[in-house]
Order: structure tokens, then sequence, then C-alpha cells
């Protein structure tokens, strides 16, 4: 994690991380304010927090009931050398907690991050630097010796070779990336989570057989998610590159809006539009882009080849956002390389959707099979040994397409995972099938997977296979584990050269009457989007006219100028989301693609809460009162905002009510509540507080911090392309 620290008046310092500020200071005694905590306090208290946070996570776990357990710590210190201290943590446990579970809580303090990392001994580098924003490599651990030359399958270039490429190339737009944390729970599987040390809302996680491997997968991810804005989808890029010359790509293409609001000619081919719009229900309004918001540019689309003959397709950008989230994008060392990554994630997402959705038995791998892959091997007998029983099966349905299964039993909870993966090799199919069931996940975290049913309802529930491309954690069948098998096993193999291999997957697809549409990328390292059409979405076509990203573009401006709306404004804002008939519980960050900082009112807010907020005031309190004992009822908000809503529930009871006086109450609520909940409460319901909460923002993003960093991201990218192409 980067810490960027700025010096503020006498010795006061300010630290900034993610979307937090620290602000450290000395004791008067040493010539400073006393106004803040010390840094070296801040690291002592961070090891008491720390243990007891794994404290708190056991006993929830385990409905166990923190009343009543107490921890403190006290650093003892070595009167001849202060730098060598024992740091002593005690825990006061109720009787009522039994021996089992006081030996689990002793244990999981243990576990404590800060200790670990203290007792392993933290090494401490020092470095004069021309710019602090530069260097790519600078929080990478895996380094790899320059001697080192590792192939693996599937690669043309050694790892090493790869790292050093990748990185080269983060660095030479302005981006450090830092890893947050490493995992290899088991052999020969290892994960890792990277991120954009300036904006950590651009991150990928990476898995491998080894930790070079891993690394240069989250790299490899990160590149192909650049170059396919997949960082930036949904999200607002503001006013200034919204007019820019170019908002996505400089080849894109914009078509203007029709006044019978019809597609543009010109936009898709007679194939899509037979698939998008079978009805010719769909609009030009549905297919504006939510990133520019730009109306009066009209439609922006993306020139993608069509396989067949190719023939240049627009494609509107919307689209490719609203349907396909990341599937079918990929990076490499070479195009065949990234084409080859990207169909097989296509086949391994929508063979996994097809055994999923129909039930499908698939055979076991024999044992005499398995055994020519002892990594593999080794690997599931790590994750046996924990006591998480392995099932590996052969998921080519017959040997027609290039897919593996591992799937993970937990019997603590009945819960089942199912991991699939896909290469042209089986080895490899089978090395991604491991790799992922585990990437990012500890032996805990696989207390959460869900239990297996017979209800096919809720295996064919279209959310539940967004679950499944999520993360994997959808919900499979019982029939998934029996005995009677619908396929034989094959011991399929689509391997060879990467332009051979590539062949091979289109030619799939051709047999399945699928037609593919390739978008390439060349400038910002090398890497690819192939979309399927009716075969590698993530989400229903109909999403375009009832469920569009771009329902934010009624909202964003209006919400973003709330504090300068008028009354006739205000009105005419919550009139329409009333009417919008969308869900009371959608996040607010959701519905505008806005990234409001998750520890502020803005970040929590949902439409429930600022339907509340404008009715207030609007002086509706009736209205809001409905409102209020909604959101009391289903929301999840924190204790300090619940606070908030049931004093001002209690509050318009008395308003509603003519028999109650609220001179009558006011004492003991300001008792319960606090002086400043009730002081914000019936300035609320009197018009004197506005918005109680939210910080007044507007269309120029000012204060959103955590949006901006986003933006100031794609900017860098955006600038980049427009050099690239100023230069050809």
């Amino acid at each position: 994690m980067e810490i960027k620290v700025n010096f503020l008046d006498n010795l006061r310092l300010e630290a900034k991380f993610d979307d937090f500020t620290v602000i450290a200071d000395q004791p008067i005694r040493y010539k400073g304010d006393g106004s803040a905590p010390s840094p070296f306090d801040y690291f002592l208290a961070s090891s008491a927090l720390c243990a007891a946070y794994f404290v708190k996570v056991y006993c929830n776990a385990r409905d166990i009931s923190t009343d009543g357990i107490r921890l403190s710590q006290n650093n003892i210190v070595d009167p001849e050398n202060r730098y060598n201290q024992i740091f002593k943590i005690q825990v006061e446990l109720p009787e009522s907690i039994s021996e089992k579970d006081r030996e689990g809580i002793l244990r999981s303090i243990d576990r404590c991050t800060v200790k670990k990392v203290v007792q392993t001994g933290p090494e401490f580098q020092l470095d004069v630097v021309e710019n602090l924003d530069e260097d790519a490599q600078a929080m990478l651990m895996a380094k790899p010796t320059e001697e080192a030359n590792t192939f693996i399958l599937g690669k043309d270039l050694p790892l090493e070779q790869t790292i050093a490429n990748m990185t080269s190339l983060l660095e030479s737009l302005g981006m450090k990336i830092e890893i947050s944390s490493w995992r290899n729970i088991v052999p020969n599987v290892w994960s890792l989570h990277i991120r954009d040390a300036a904006s950590p809302m651009c991150f990928t996680n990476g898995k491998g057989a080894t930790k070079e491997s891993a690394l240069c997968s989250a790299l490899g991810e990160f590149i192909e998610r650049l170059n396919c804005n997949f960082f930036y989808n949904d999200q607002f890029f503001g006013e200034e590159i919204a007019n820019a010359e170019f908002v996505h790509y400089p080849n894109e293409k914009w078509f203007p809006l029709e006044e019978d609001d019809s597609l543009p000619v010109g936009l898709l081919d007679d194939y899509c539009l037979g698939i998008y719009d079978p009805e010719n229900e769909l609009c030009g309004s549905n297919l504006i882009d939510t990133n520019s918001g730009n109306r009066e540019r009209g439609i922006c689309a993306i020139p993608y080849t069509r396989h067949s003959d190719g023939e240049t397709v627009y494609f509107p950008s919307n689209l490719i956002e609203n349907l396909f989230l990341s599937n079918g994008m990929s990076a490499g060392n070479n195009l065949f390389e990234a084409k080859v990554q990207c169909l097989s994630e296509i086949f391994e997402r929508a063979v996994k959707r097809q055994i999923i959705e129909q039930e499908i038995v698939l055979p076991d791998v024999p044992k005499e099979v398995l055994a020519n892959y002892p990594k593999v091997v080794e690997g599931i007998k790590g994750l046996e040994e924990q006591g998480f029983p392995v099932v590996v099966k052969d998921a080519s349905l017959g040997g027609q397409f290039p897919v593996m299964c591992v799937t993970l039993m937990n019997p603590k909870t009945g819960g089942v995972f199912a991991s699939f993966g896909a290469h042209p090799s089986l080895e490899v199919a089978l090395e991604r099938s491991l790799t992922e069931l585990l990437q990012g996940r500890s032996f805990e975290g696989l207390n959460d997977v869900p239990k297996p049913t017979f209800n096919s309802m809720a295996v064919q529930e279209p959310e539940n296979f967004v679950e499944h491309f999520i993360d994997s954690t959808g919900v499979i069948s019982w029939r998934f584990f029996s005995a009677k098998h619908d396929y034989e096993f094959v011991e399929w193999d689509f391997s060879g050269t990467n332009e051979e291999e590539c062949d091979r997957l289109f030619a799939i697809l051709r047999k399945l009457g699928k037609e593919a549409y390739v978008a390439e990328f060349t400038d910002i390292g090398c890497a690819c989007r192939i979309l399927v059409p009716d075969y590698s979405e993530v989400y229903p076509a109909e999403d375009l006219i009832w469920d569009n990203t771009n329902k934010a573009l009624a909202y964003r401006e209006d919400i973003l100028n709330l504090h300068s709306l008028s009354e006739e404004e205000l009105v005419n804002l919550v009139e329409r989301l009333e009417e919008s008939q969308l869900d009371n519980y959608i996040d607010i960050i959701t519905l505008i693609g806005i990234e409001f900082d998750e520890n502020t009112v803005w970040g929590q807010l949902t439409i429930i809460e600022l339907k509340i907020l404008i009715y207030l005031a609007l002086g509706e309190i009736e209205e809001a009162h409905e409102l209020v004992e909604a959101y009391l009822q289903y929301n999840s908000n924190t204790v300090a905002r619940n606070l908030f809503y049931q004093a001002m529930h209690a509050t318009l009871e008395i308003a509603l009510d003519d028999e109650l006086a609220m001179e009558d109450y006011l004492h003991n609520f300001t008792r319960m509540f606090g002086q400043g909940v009730m002081d914000a409460v019936i300035g609320s319901i009197n018009g004197e507080v506005r918005f109680y909460g939210l910080t007044p923002t507007s269309m120029k993003l000012e204060g959103l911090e955590r949006h901006l960093r986003l933006v100031e991201s794609y900017k860098k990218l955006h600038a980049a392309r427009a050099a690239i192409t100023a230069k050809k």
C-alpha cells in the first residue's frame, strides 16, 4: 500500500492512503501541539487493534457475543535498549466462553497480521527519486533475477521477460503498481492482488503454479483491462473528457441520434441486430455511453473486425459495457497468444453456464490420467489434507471444448465450489481450474461457498450465472455429483503453436454457428477483445432496454447538483425516482456512476435515503415518514446513520400526531440520541438543515477524491492514446 505524507504546520503530518487521511503530531514536550497521536503511538495501537480484529472475526463466525471481552496491550521497554520491547497483549474473557473457544480466541490473536510482520522483521529501503509517481516495479517483491529464464506452456516468452515488459509498459503510462496480498496455502497454487497505488479501484488478481506465473497473470490482466477500458466501466469521465476529441479510442465513431430515436444506420450488422434488437424495440437513446453521457454527440461506437470475412462492424460502447463485463478480453506476448487466452475464457464461461443450467453430470478424470500432472496432484493433496475433498472432472462435453473442472467440497459447512479452467492444453486447463479455485482465498474463505441444491429454478436463475462469472460462488445442482455421468471422459488435446491453437478455437465457434468480432489493441502492450454475440454475454440482451447502465444519465446531473436545485427541480427529481420503479435499495454509486468514498454518507446513500432527504427538504413529512419506516426495516447503514433515522422516525411520529408535543419528549430524545443528532433531525424537519450528511458537489466533481483518482488514472491512458495517434 502506498502512503503519501504531506507536511502541515509545526510538527503535524498528514498521511493519505486509499480513502483515508490520518493526522499525526508530537506531544507538547517534544515541541509539538499535542493535537494528535504520534507516529509511534499509531504503531503501538495498530497491533492491539489488529489483535482485537481477529478476536471479533472469530466471535462473529461463531455467534459469540463480544460483550464482556476486553483486550489490552502494554509495551515493556528494555532499560538498556529502548528498541528492544515486549508487546504484552492481555485478553479478559467471560466465564460463559467455553474452553474450546478460549483456545480459539488465543489462536486467532496469534494470527494478527501486524504481529507477524513485526516478528518476520520488515526490511526498510531508503531511496531518493526524481518523481514519486514513477517506477512501476517499486512495489513488486517478485522481481526475478536477470539469469532466470522460465518458460511455461502457452507462453512465447519467459516469465521473467514478460514481467519486465509489462512493468516497463505500466511505468511509461505513469502507473505505479503495488502488490497488496499474496496467497500460497497449498503447494503449486499461488495468487495475488495488485492495484494502481494512485487509484486502488484499478486492481486485478493473478493466479498460477508459481509466484512468477501468478504475477504475470495479474499484470497481464491489468494491461488487458486498461486496453479494454474495463476499470472505468459505467463511471463518469467528467466533462473535459466527454467533450474531448475522442472519449474511448482515437478510432471510435460517433453516430448522431435520429429524430425518431431509431437506431442510426451503420451500427452493428444484420447478424447482431437479429440478436440485440429482434423486435425492433431498441432505441438510439438506449445506446448513449454512460462514461461521457454526451447526448449531443450521439452514440459512441468502437470498430470490431468480423472474423468470418474481415469486415468492420461498429459496436456501441454502451452495448459492450452493459452485456459483456470482462468476458472476452486478454493480453499476451503477441496477438495469437492473447486471442488463445481470450477464446479459452469465452469457452470456459459458456460451457460452465451450459453445464450448470442443464445440470449436466460430468465424468471424473481417471487417476492414472491425473497422475501425469504431479504438481496438480500435489495441490489437490494439500487441500484434502486440510479436510476439503476434491473431485476433478472433464468438462469438455465429450471432447468438444478445451475445458476442465475442479470442484471442492466443504464438509464443515456443506458448501461446494466448482472451478472451471480452459486452454487448448489439458494440462494448462487443469492447472487453471485449480488455481482459480483458490485465487485470493484462505481456508476460512472456503466456509462461505454455497450449498448445492436439487432446486433447478435456483440453479437456472440468471443472477446465479452472474455470481458464477464474478467469483464462481454461484449455486450448483446436487445432480452434478451423480455417479451416472452424461458424457464419457476424453483425454482431449487442442494444443499446437499459438496460431494453430487460435485457428482450432475459432473453428469450434464456426461449428456452433457463432460469429466472432475482434478488436486488437497494440499501441499499449498487446491485447485483444473478442465478442461472440449470443454466446459470450454475461447479462441478457434485454438489459439494453430494461436495465441499461445509462439510466444514470437521467439522474446524474441533478443528484450531483442536489444542494443547488430549486424546489421545482427537487419535485421533478423525486417524482422521476418514484416513477422509475428502480429498486429503493440501489446505491447512488451504482445509479449514477460516481465513486464516492464508501466511508461517507454519499458512499452509503441509497435511493430510498435520497428520497427521504428530498421529501424533508420539500417539507413533505408524511412521505418522508413512510419511507423512514421502510428504511429502518430493510436498509443497512452505519450505526450513526441508523440512529439518525431512528430519531427521525420518532420525531416524525410526534410531528404527525396532533395530540403529541415535541417539547414533552425532547429532553429524553436528546439523552437517547445526543444533542447533535437531535439538532440535525429537528433542523431537517423544519427546513434549517438540508440533506444532512451530504457534502455539496456538482458535475465538476469537486471534493470527490476517490472518483477523481479514477478519472486521473483514465487521463493517463487517454493521453497515451492521443500521443501515440499523433505520431502515426
